[in-house]
């Protein structure tokens, strides 16, 4: 009986041993087929059009073709939740930013199902940029000194504009009056472009932007930057000086930014190949340039230093939400 016992305990694991190696000699080394890029967004955007430079050469590096899948709805989060679900094998990925990734859980915490946090993996930190305060250009006050100053003496004189309840824009909006004790009525709109376009009209006092968006109506003299979000000038517009040379807004540093993520349980040597891939993407002089040009700082910050700046977002973001309880449910 323990003879056979054993005999049959042997059996077993040789036939279990011969079962591993056979689907393991059937299954291709990665990738073997197709990758979908999922956009949160529709096509045209922002961040879709990153998506398009990045996505051929990531393709002809990979030895596969890259297709974008542009999923819009609800300020990227039905395009996140897909990408949260999608099988964890590397055959889909994710292209999004700071709002839908950090910010929406915190603001709408009843509607998204997912947290960015623990159910996506970081491969790469693409590029970012700086959020600049503008101004309309019949605003009296020419510098960020005289305006904070104006600000501090009139509480509730001016008002600013974001691209809507519990964005970044917002938060960043929501940052400068915690940290430098002044009051603005925020004045939320669906898109960027338009209020670019009231503020040059002189029907906005104020907004909270991309550098990009702001960048050639300010050289043309149809509005003013009055800085940047950032402890020191961006190289796409240097003539911006940081808002940080207010010492009460100091620190409150805010950007916007792109990175490729991956479901959970993607197997590590996979999201080790694909950020080596797309650290070579961001060396392309022609990437490089179509970045820089869109006023967006290339990166390519790996998988642990994108996760420690992730904690690092979630923190800041955080603490604004919940001092300024900002809900947009």
């Amino acid at each position: 009986m323990h003879i056979d016992t054993a005999r049959r305990r042997a059996l077993l694991a040789v036939l279990a041993f011969a079962a591993c190696a056979t689907t393991a000699l059937a299954e291709p080394a990665w990738p073997a087929r197709p990758i979908t890029l999922i956009v949160p967004y529709g096509a045209g955007g922002n961040v879709d059009v990153m998506a398009r430079w990045i996505a051929p050469e990531l393709a002809t590096r990979l030895g596969q073709p890259v297709v974008i899948e542009n999923v819009s709805g609800a300020g990227g989060v039905i395009g996140t939740e897909k990408a949260v679900r999608a099988r964890p094998d590397g055959y889909t990925l994710l292209l999004s930013v700071e709002s839908t990734v950090v910010i929406a859980k915190m603001v709408t915490p009843s509607t998204v199902r997912y947290d960015g946090l623990a159910d996506l993996v970081p491969v790469t930190l693409l590029g970012a940029q700086p959020l600049a305060l503008v101004g309309k250009p019949a605003l009296q006050p020419k510098t960020s000194e005289a305006l904070y100053a104006d600000l501090k003496a009139a509480p509730g004189k001016y008002s600013y504009a974001s691209s809507g309840v519990g964005t970044s824009l917002h938060l960043g909006g929501e940052l400068l009056k915690q940290r430098g004790g002044v009051d603005m009525v925020h004045v939320p709109y669906r898109t960027g472009v338009q209020i670019v376009s009231d503020l040059s009209g002189n029907q906005l006092d104020l907004a909270v932007l991309p550098l990009s968006m702001v960048i050639q109506q300010a050289r043309a003299g149809k509005l003013r930057v009055y800085g940047v979000m950032a402890e020191s000038a961006s190289a796409a517009m240097p003539e911006a000086p940081p808002l940080a040379s207010v010492p009460a807004w100091r620190g409150a540093d805010v950007s916007v930014w792109q990175g490729i993520f991956a479901p959970k349980g993607t197997p590590p040597q996979i999201v080790a190949q694909l950020h080596a891939a797309l650290a070579q993407v961001l060396a392309n002089p022609g990437v490089r340039r179509n970045f820089e040009e869109g006023g967006v700082t290339p990166l390519g910050a790996g998988p642990k230093e994108f996760a420690a700046f992730l904690q690092g977002e979630d923190a800041k973001f955080g603490a604004i939400v919940a001092k300024g309880n900002i809900k947009a449910e």
